[in-house]
């Protein structure tokens, strides 16, 4: 798949929600932890780009997007020590 198509729903299903609101709870925590992990993967995304210079690399996956999208920057900056020290 494209990634312009994908990016394109993502946003799509996220302004959806954003305009018409999750009348349930469930559905709610749903998009929260999607656009969570959205943001996460734009983080890791100009991460990846900014550390070019510097030889750092931290993959985009679900595991990593998770821990950046829940975490913040503490997240990232844990996620580059592991893979600089660990890996």
């Amino acid at each position: 798949m494209e990634p312009i198509v994908v990016i394109s729903v993502l946003g799509g299903l996220i302004l959806l929600l954003l305009f018409s609101g999750a009348p349930f709870k469930p559905a709610r925590f749903v998009g929260q932890a999607a656009i969570k992990f959205l943001i996460g993967a734009l983080f890791l995304f100009f991460l990846n780009v900014a550390g070019s210079r510097y030889g750092i690399h931290v993959p985009i996956n679900f595991a990593t997007s998770a821990v950046s999208g829940f975490l913040g920057i503490p997240g990232l900056v844990a996620l580059v020590a592991i893979q600089h020290w660990v890996i």
